[in-house]
């Protein structure tokens, strides 16, 4: 049974109620509908809680896909956690860490802009709460964080609206320019792929979660360049 992923269509929303689909045989739980992040494309699954309708916690460890499709999530219990008995169609709330989550939507819609500014092609990235990473294939060195801090800055001041929508498979391959990313590639096989919009400014597939405009996501510094190859260049950037 596909998973109702609701954060897809709504990052602000902060819990939601569920029923339990299935429990798979590593103990991952699978609802029917969840507003937590799966961990996918550089963005670590959503931190959080599940609570049943019997008023047991139960804490996350981690938000995973259960298919090549990404249409079927489980939830994961931390460590150590006392199983809690659950059957299919048990009714669940679940919620997530919101300052984790909004930090993260800052974060990663900023490395949307960052790929703008150095239209380059993403060899792999990594979105954190306080620093996250864009690694670009770059035949020169010559990178200025000052410069880059700066374009980012007039960029988010500009308070473009980011926006998502819906192509269809064969749209994204008739215009295989859209996906700046190398080593991850959107998931495909649906029918349909979700694009990210920033107004003017970038556009691109991606599946993780953003804020609404470029001006939530607050100021931001390049704080390091490091070489990792003859052609990568890894570029770190940290909310202030």
């Amino acid at each position: 049974m596909a998973t109702d992923c609701l954060f897809r269509e709504d990052s602000y929303l902060k819990d939601c109620d569920a029923k339990v689909a299935a429990v798979n045989p590593d103990g991952g739980i699978v609802l029917d509908r969840t507003v937590l992040y799966a961990n996918s494309g550089g963005q670590p699954a959503d931190k959080g809680m599940l609570l049943t309708d019997k008023g047991a916690s139960i804490p996350l460890a981690n938000v995973v896909y259960c298919n090549a499709a990404k249409s079927e999530i489980a939830h994961l219990a931390a460590p150590g956690f006392p199983p809690v008995p659950l059957e299919v169609g048990d009714k669940i709330q679940a919620t997530i860490d919101w300052p984790v989550r909004y930090a993260r939507m800052r974060m990663h819609t900023a490395l949307h802009l960052l790929s703008a500014v150095l239209p380059y092609p993403v060899t792999g990235g990594s979105v954190g709460e306080a620093e996250s990473r864009l690694d670009f294939d770059i035949p020169e060195a010559g990178l200025d964080k000052e410069e880059i801090t700066a374009k980012l800055a007039e960029m988010i001041k500009s308070d473009a609206p980011v926006k998502s929508r819906w192509i269809s498979d064969a749209e994204l391959e008739a215009n295989p320019a859209l996906v700046k990313t190398m080593a991850v590639k959107p998931p495909m096989g649906t029918g349909q792929v979700r694009l990210i919009e920033i107004v003017k400014l970038d556009l691109q597939p991606c599946g993780g979660t953003h804020v609404r405009s470029t001006a939530e996501i607050g100021a931001v510094r390049v704080t390091q360049i490091e070489k990792k190859g003859k052609l990568n260049r890894r570029v770190r950037l940290a909310l202030l």
